[in-house]
């Protein structure tokens, strides 16, 4: 007796996944490298990857030319063909947060600073955000950045007054997660 079998139903009884389905996993993997190799060296690090994994990631890195890399990121989907792709998901996703955390935080400096440069009474509310701020030392920076401004000179006082920011919010920042962790 001849058993003609639909196509669809070959897989089922096989319990095996289709090229389709292989072939897509594999692509899923090589664009998961590829999210990979546009992360800085530190935050490569920070994530744990396999030392393979890594190592392949930061040669990639090093190499111009787009045929070899394009063979290296081949080689990186093939890599992690052999590791349990969730983990690094999950460590991606990680680091992705902490660098959209950063970058707001940042903003907000920025916009701190913009606020401060065009009116002097922000002066306390930063005092009352950041109590161990040098008032006068930032009111001198203010100064000075908004003479540099005035004379078209180089912004070097517009600058530093951001890294105060940077520092004060960071001092605060630790001061906040010791207390926390106290309790």
């Amino acid at each position: 007796m001849h058993h003609n079998k639909r196509k669809d139903d070959a897989l089922v009884d096989t319990g095996r996944p289709s090229k389709t389905q292989i072939k897509q996993a594999m692509h899923e993997l090589q664009a998961l490298g590829e999210a990979l190799v546009d992360l800085s060296r530190d935050q490569l690090q920070r994530m744990g990857l396999d030392e393979d994994l890594l190592e392949a990631v930061l040669e990639y890195q090093r190499i111009g030319k787009f045929e070899a890399r394009r063979r290296q990121l081949q080689y990186i989907g093939k890599l992690m063909r052999g590791l349990d792709p969730e983990p690094i998901r999950e460590a991606l996703a990680h680091v992705r947060g902490d660098s959209a955390a950063e970058v707001a935080k940042l903003h907000r400096l920025e916009r701190l600073r913009t606020r401060f440069l065009e009116d002097e009474t922000v002066l306390q509310e930063i005092a009352g955000k950041y109590p161990g701020a040098d008032l006068t030392h930032l009111r001198q920076l203010r100064r000075a950045a908004l003479r540099e401004q005035a004379e078209n000179k180089p912004p070097r006082n517009f600058r530093e007054l951001f890294q105060v920011f940077k520092e004060l919010d960071r001092q605060e920042s630790g001061s906040t997660k010791e207390a926390g962790d106290g309790e």
